[in-house]
C-alpha cells in the first residue's frame, strides 16, 4: 500500500471535519486549538484569552480550576562541535526551502502549543511573566516531543509531519543510561518570521525514543500492549499531539507504576503520548534585561517558580556556548482505566541561550543572526533536562 504523506491524510477539508467534530463533542479531546467558528490557532500572545474560551477538555485528565493569574485552565553518536555548518560559516543560514502550506503547518503546531498551555499553568503563567517584563516577542528556540521506540511509534512517527513541511534532520543523541535517543530537525526558511512564539521565527524541534528492546520483558509488554491496541495510530501522532488525545486506550494505574519503577520516561510517555513534552523560550532573542539566561533565571526564581536542579540550575554545554535550564513539570490527575485517578507529571517549560561563535564575535550585535550562534544540541545538558519530569524533581517542587 502506498505511504501517503501527513499534508494527504489531513487535507484542510479533514480539518474542518475534525474542528466540526471537537465543536460537537468536547469528550474527544484536551482541545484542538480550533475556534468552533474557525481553523485559527492561539498564539501564546492569545494566552490572556484563553481562559475566556469554551476549550473542550480531554477525556482523561480531570480539568484544572485556575492557575494562580487566575485564568481556568484545562485540565550523538559524535559530539557537537563549535563549528556551524559550512553555509553558516560562509555568512548564510543554509535552511531548507518551506513545503506546502506555512498557514497549515502553523495551525498544527499552533493546536499543538494550545493543548500544551491547558494543561501546564506553569509555562502558561511564565510566559505571560516574561512578556509583562517588557518582552513584546518571545521566540520559541525548539519544541520536544518524547515517543515509544518500537513498531514504528518511535522517533520517526512525529518526524513525519516536519520532514513533510520542509524540516532537516540533523544529529543523533544517544543516553545509554536512560535507554534513549533522539534527533534533533532544523527548520525551513519561512515566509514570515516576525510574530512570537508558534507565529514567529519556526522552531528546531527535538524528538527523543525510548529504545524498548532494552527494557524488561514486562515493561516491553506493557508498551507493546498499548502501542498494539492502537493499531494505525502512529500514523497519526501529530494529529494526537493536536488534539491532546492518546493513540492507545487508559492504561492501569498498576501498569503506569511497573513502568514508573523502571523508567519514568516510559511511564510519562504511556499517559501523555504525542503531547508537547516543552517548549523552549530563546532567550537571547528578548528584547529586555533577561536576554541573559543567569539573569533570566533569577527572574524566574524570585517570582516563585522552582527550576529543575539536576546538575546545577544552568546546564552548559562543553564548550560554553549553549546554555540551558527549565522548571519543574506541573502534574495533573489522570484517570487510569481501573477506576483509579492519580496526578501524573505533564509538562514543563525550557529556556536557551545560544553565544555567538567564535569566528562571528566581531559582528556588531544588530547584525548578529541565529546562524552566527551556537547551533544543535548537547547530551549532557540535554540528559539533565529528562529529569524535568523525574520524581525527585516533582518532590522538590511539592516541598
Amino acid at each position: 500500500m502506498h505511504k501517503l504523506s501527513f499534508r494527504q491524510l489531513f487535507s484542510n477539508s479533514t480539518m474542518n471535519m475534525i474542528s466540526s467534530s471537537i465543536s460537537k463533542n468536547p469528550s474527544l479531546s484536551s482541545t484542538s486549538g480550533f475556534h468552533p467558528s474557525s481553523r485559527s490557532f492561539v498564539s501564546w500572545r492569545g494566552i490572556n484569552h484563553l481562559g475566556n474560551m469554551n476549550l473542550p477538555t480531554s477525556r482523561n485528565f480531570i480539568s484544572w480550576k485556575k492557575d494562580h493569574l487566575g485564568n481556568p485552565i484545562s485540565v550523538c553518536k559524535r559530539p557537537l562541535s563549535l563549528k556551524a555548518s559550512s553555509d553558516s560559516q560562509n555568512g548564510v543560514s543554509g535552511s531548507a526551502s518551506f513545503q506546502g502550506s506555512e498557514s497549515f503547518f502553523r495551525s498544527v503546531l499552533g493546536s499543538m502549543e494550545t493543548v500544551y498551555l491547558n494543561r501546564n499553568p506553569t509555562a502558561k503563567a511564565v510566559l505571560e511573566l516574561v512578556h509583562s517584563a517588557g518582552n513584546e516577542r518571545i521566540c520559541y528556540d525548539h519544541l520536544a516531543f518524547r515517543t515509544f521506540g518500537v513498531n514504528g511509534y518511535g522517533i520517526d512517527s512525529m518526524a513525519e509531519i516536519f520532514l513533510d513541511f520542509g524540516y532537516t534532520r540533523k544529529d543523533e543523541l544517544r543516553f545509554p543510561a536512560k535507554k534513549l535517543k533522539a534527533y534533533w530537525f532544523s527548520p525551513p526558511t519561512a515566509s514570515f518570521e516576525e510574530g512570537s512564539g508558534i507565529n514567529g521565527p519556526l522552531p528546531r524541534v527535538f524528538i527523543s525514543e525510548l529504545r524498548v528492546d532494552q527494557m524488561s520483558s514486562e515493561a516491553q509488554d506493557i508498551i507493546r500492549k498499548y502501542t498494539g491496541m492502537s493499531g494505525e495510530g502512529k500514523r497519526y501522532a501529530a494529529l494526537a499531539s493536536a488534539l491532546g488525545s492518546l493513540t492507545w486506550e487508559r492504561p492501569l494505574y498498576s501498569e503506569f507504576q511497573q513502568l514508573a519503577r523502571e523508567s519514568e520516561y516510559a511511564a510519562w510517555t504511556l499517559v501523555n503520548g504525542y503531547a508537547l513534552n516543552h517548549v523552549t523560550i530563546s532567550v537571547h532573542r528578548l528584547t529586555s534585561h533577561l536576554r541573559s539566561i543567569k539573569s533570566f533565571n533569577q527572574f524566574i526564581e524570585e517570582n516563585g517558580f522552582k527550576l529543575n536542579s539536576e546538575g546545577g540550575i544552568l546546564k552548559v554545554s562543553p564548550d560554553g556556548f549553549l546554555l540551558q535550564s527549565s522548571t519543574v513539570a506541573d502534574s495533573m490527575p489522570f484517570h487510569f482505566s481501573d477506576g483509579i485517578t492519580k496526578s501524573v507529571p505533564c509538562s514543563y517549560i525550557e529556556f536557551a541561550e545560544r553565544l555567538v561563535l567564535p569566528q562571528y564575535k566581531n559582528l556588531p550585535n544588530e547584525e548578529v543572526k541565529e546562524f552566527h550562534r551556537r547551533d544543535g544540541f548537547e547530551v549532557g545538558n540535554a540528559d539533565k533536562i529528562f529529569e524535568s519530569t523525574s520524581r525527585e524533581q516533582l518532590t522538590r517542587r511539592a516541598a
